[in-house]
């Protein structure tokens, strides 16, 4: 839990992160960060090339806004048929709930994405995947 007068500002490298073979997931908003109820969200780095396999999170939406980087974006529609897009810089991306969906980085740079849950917690089932590791926040 961030300090009292930190409980509203977050940098990704301040917080605990969740580390994979393909990138991070290092969550700034949430119930274990800073108090927030309804919803839990963070900065996604995904390395080029890389990307997150297929899944859900089950009860839950997700936003996912990209930042900076050029990949592939999957969202199932209702009969569970896989509809992808490129995506870039300032594309929105909607998620709904318990709907599966995957990323893929196809540029030459690394891909950065803002996500957000709600409600908060299906981030945390991404601790029982086998490539899972804590990385911990910098110094200062």
């Amino acid at each position: 839990m961030a300090k009292a007068g930190d409980a509203y500002f977050a940098f990704p490298h301040q917080v605990e992160a969740f580390g994979f073979d393909w990138g991070r997931l290092a969550l700034t908003v949430g119930p274990d960060v800073n108090g927030a109820g309804r919803f839990s969200g963070g900065v996604v780095d995904v390395a080029p090339g890389m990307g997150h396999a297929r899944h859900n999170h089950p009860g839950a939406e997700e936003i996912i806004f990209v930042v900076s980087g050029t990949g592939e974006q999957m969202v199932e529609d209702d009969e569970g048929r896989p509809i992808t897009r490129d995506v870039g810089p300032g594309c929105t991306i909607y998620v709904p709930e318990s709907r599966y969906h995957a990323t893929l980085n196809t540029g030459p740079g690394p891909m950065r994405l803002f996500v957000v849950y709600s409600p908060a917690g299906p981030e945390l089932a991404l601790r029982d995947l086998p490539d899972f590791r804590i990385i911990p926040p910098e110094a200062g």
